[in-house]
């Protein structure tokens, strides 16, 4: 057997497990959610879950490690992306919130779970979250802290601080957005935030 359509196939049904799994801890809870619903959701066997993950724990560890890592991927692709383009570092970073914006727009049931989880403390995934939360910021504190160093930014910047901000304020406003005002374009959304990050929001009043 060919092992790299092997390993296609395999990821493929690792991607719909994942996508079974999000949407049913979503809608009920990870302790409600058993292994045969997401077997079933998936349109799998129950055993192929358990081939593929140790157990539902596993599983729900794996998909914070593959959501969050598309999502690095994505506001890493945006900061190089401005970067090519000549943008500067403020540039890149309003690059980054609208990639983070269309991230949470495409997968909202794993945006609300990984915030959910952010504010717990008693799973045995709570090591494997901060790891994978401190790659997302760790892209913004690389685009500050270039910023820093070519003067373009202040050097008063608490820069993983601000990093965190940066991202908190994506994910915090991005659900608010889907919760409260779905009416609203992404497009509008990204302005609004822009607007925060380059300072825009102060009246010209004296």
């Amino acid at each position: 057997m060919d092992s790299s359509a092997g390993s296609t196939r395999r990821e493929a049904t690792r991607q719909k497990l994942y996508e079974a799994a999000v949407t049913l801890i979503a809608e009920q809870g990870f302790s409600a959610t058993t292994v045969d619903e997401i077997a079933e959701r998936a349109g799998v066997a129950k055993g192929t879950v358990y081939y593929n993950f140790a157990s539902k724990s596993v599983l729900f560890e794996e998909l914070l490690r593959h959501g969050v890592g598309l999502l690095t991927a994505s506001l890493k692709e945006a900061s190089e992306e401005a970067g090519r383009s000549g943008g500067s570092k403020v540039d890149a970073l309003d690059a980054m919130i609208r990639a983070g914006l269309v991230f949470i727009n495409r997968y909202p049931a794993f945006t609300q779970l990984y915030v959910a989880e952010l504010w717990r403390t008693n799973r045995a995934w709570q090591s494997t979250l901060l790891v994978v939360r401190q790659q997302a910021v760790a892209v913004v504190e690389d685009v500050l802290r270039a910023g820093v160093e070519s003067g373009e930014l202040s050097e008063e910047i608490d820069i993983p601080l601000t990093a965190a901000a940066l991202v908190g304020m994506v994910l915090v406003a991005a659900l608010d957005w889907q919760a409260f005002q779905p009416e609203r374009s992404l497009d509008d959304v990204h302005a609004a935030l822009s607007r925060l990050l380059q300072g825009r929001v102060s009246g010209t009043r004296a």
